[in-house]
């Protein structure tokens, strides 16, 4: 055990979860590679969890925080904050949403928080509808929401929380059904649910389930809620902290493989836009925001320094077209890993879309969640110089890949490789 790893012990409290036997330090990162402590190097596959969206030390943004950083730092939205603005502006025109207003906060707990606070203050009821399997925060709302058990330490609630059908494809009672008969079974479930409740203020839903596996719908799923929810006058909450800004290739937005009836009344925001900078925020139509009836203001949300980040983050984003890269180099990538995988008897999935892919690792000759394996998997892709994640339902059993959007096709093979190698030493 390090010193540093004894102190973390020391000082840290037991449920704060560490990737890998012998914990990692990392030290500094270019591009899509990140060093440790001992000097090694890495081929980053995950990102800081989805956070480091276009590339690590980004020249753009770097550039962009230094400059700001030596005029100031913070002032507060007590103050008119001309990065802020222009930030707001530019997100509620890429959200869809009409007469958008946009609220930034430090982190995507906190923009789900402010969701919750909004769609509940709105509906002037306590009834949330979330999907099983999902995650959306650690604060004390956000937790009694989740509907993955691992992720999840409290029933205690302000809410009550009633669970969806439909978040994962290829598991539970819907499994067998094919794509348009699954979305019917779902719909019928939601129909149902709503018969026996009384004015539930929102559906929060992640387009691709991110904690759970990168597990999702068939398209159109969530537009089929949607005439159902807007019948009940039932708002919904895409949660695009994971999904936003063109990871998933298709769209800039998860929302968009639903789009049939349009955008969510309420947006969620956070993890890549700030590529590292602590930056979350909340997109809703103006009569859904302005609903609350006493003053408000965010101390650290959309700060003046990380704004500056957002902005030559995002303005990066689009001149360069990752999302077409993370479609393109993505879709690669999930074919590599499914013919590397093809003859593995552990893998039992490769899914995703664009720079979002989970592998599902199992028992092999049985249905059944193998975390183990996925741990080895981690150890050994770390000893072959690459990082991913990991996560899933009620085990970890799932490899989580989302890669910096700026992955080359040579960088995309190389991890193929490596990860080929893992599954190899690990099974």
């Amino acid at each position: 055990m390090t010193g540093l790893h004894e102190r973390h012990l020391a000082v840290s409290p037991e449920w704060l979860a560490l990737y890998y036997r012998h914990p990692l330090e990392l030290t500094h990162g270019e591009g899509r590679h990140v060093w440790d402590a001992d000097g090694n190097r890495y081929l980053d596959f995950f990102g800081g969890i989805l956070t480091t969206m276009t590339a690590h030390a980004l020249p753009e943004v770097t550039k962009a925080v230094t400059e700001q950083a030596g005029r100031i730092i913070h002032s507060s939205t007590l103050y008119l904050n001309r990065p802020m603005v222009e930030m707001a502006e530019r997100i509620a025109t890429l959200s869809g949403i009409p007469d958008a207003r946009v609220f930034f906060t430090t982190s995507g707990t906190e923009a789900n928080d402010t969701a919750l606070l909004l769609a509940t203050a709105y509906r002037r009821s306590n009834q949330i509808l979330a999907m099983r399997n999902s995650y959306h925060g650690r604060s004390f709302s956000t937790v009694s929401i989740t509907g993955n058990q691992a992720w999840s330490p409290t029933s205690l609630s302000p809410l009550q929380t009633l669970y969806v059908h439909g978040g994962v494809r290829s598991r539970g009672p819907y499994a067998e059904l094919s794509d348009e008969r699954f979305i019917q079974a779902c719909v019928a479930d939601l129909e149902d649910l709503l018969g026996h409740t009384r004015r539930p203020a929102a559906l929060i839903a992640e387009p691709v389930q991110g904690v759970g596996g990168f597990t999702s719908p068939p398209d159109g799923l969530f537009a089929a809620f949607r005439e159902v929810l807007d019948r009940h006058g039932v708002l919904w909450i895409s949660d695009e902290v994971q999904t936003g800004w063109g990871r998933t290739g298709d769209h800039f937005w998860g929302w968009q493989a639903h789009a049939e009836h349009g955008p969510p009344d309420i947006l969620t925001f956070a993890k890549g836009i700030g590529n590292g900078m602590s930056v979350g925020g909340v997109v809703a139509r103006a009569e859904v925001m302005n609903c609350l009836d006493a003053n408000s203001i965010s101390t650290f949300g959309g700060s003046p320094i990380t704004m500056a980040a957002s902005l030559a983050n995002l303005s990066y984003l689009l001149e360069h077209d990752l999302q077409g890269n993370a479609r393109r180099v993505g879709g690669l990538l999930i074919e590599r890993l499914r013919g590397v995988t093809a003859a593995s008897p552990a893998v039992r999935e490769v899914r995703g879309r664009g720079l979002m892919i989970g592998i599902e690792l199992v028992r092999p000759g049985t249905d059944e969640a193998d975390p183990e394996a996925a741990a080895a998997v981690l150890e050994a892709a770390r000893a072959g110089g690459l990082l991913i994640g990991k996560g899933g339902g009620h085990s970890t059993s799932v490899l989580r890949i989302a890669p910096p959007l700026t992955l080359t096709v040579a960088e995309a093979e190389e991890g193929a490789a490596i990860l080929a190698d893992a599954l190899h030493a690990a099974g």
